[in-house]
């Protein structure tokens, strides 16, 4: 038996469009609160932004993996999270301060791919009829 791969926003009907949307949504509030928890950790200030690289490089896998949201943005919110996970890893090396931000900024961008993946997994679950899917 060949292995299909999961479906993802484009080809999912309504219902689980909205199981993916309320998933997506748990895992985001989980990751906020995860944030919360590392930055209130005793660690250096260099370390912080390492960790929620990696942590998010992991998650964005994850969603690829489980098909929460749309391939595309799926692809360059991984790419984000994990140019600024090595960003983040160089700095810890070299200790440039520029590079902290732009890992910052990074994983600012891949966030906010993921509001806009959640969003537009929303919007298309109002505009579909219930139980059809797009392909």
């Amino acid at each position: 038996m060949r292995d299909l791969p999961s479906p993802t926003a484009e080809t999912s009907s309504r219902d689980r469009l909205l199981r993916a949307s309320a998933g997506l949504l748990a895992l985001l509030v989980l990751t906020g609160l995860a944030v919360v928890g590392l930055y209130s950790l005793p660690l250096g200030t260099s370390l912080k932004p390492v960790f929620l690289g990696w942590l998010l490089v992991l998650l964005a896998s994850y969603w690829l993996y489980a098909g929460l949201g749309y391939r595309p943005l799926l692809l360059l919110q991984l790419f984000a999270f994990s140019a600024a996970a090595s960003i983040g890893s160089v700095h810890l090396v070299l200790g440039l301060p520029l590079l902290r931000i732009a890992a910052l900024g990074l994983a600012g961008v891949g966030g906010v791919l993921a509001l806009i993946n959640l969003v537009g997994m929303l919007r298309d679950a109002r505009r579909r009829p219930p139980g059809t899917s797009a392909a």
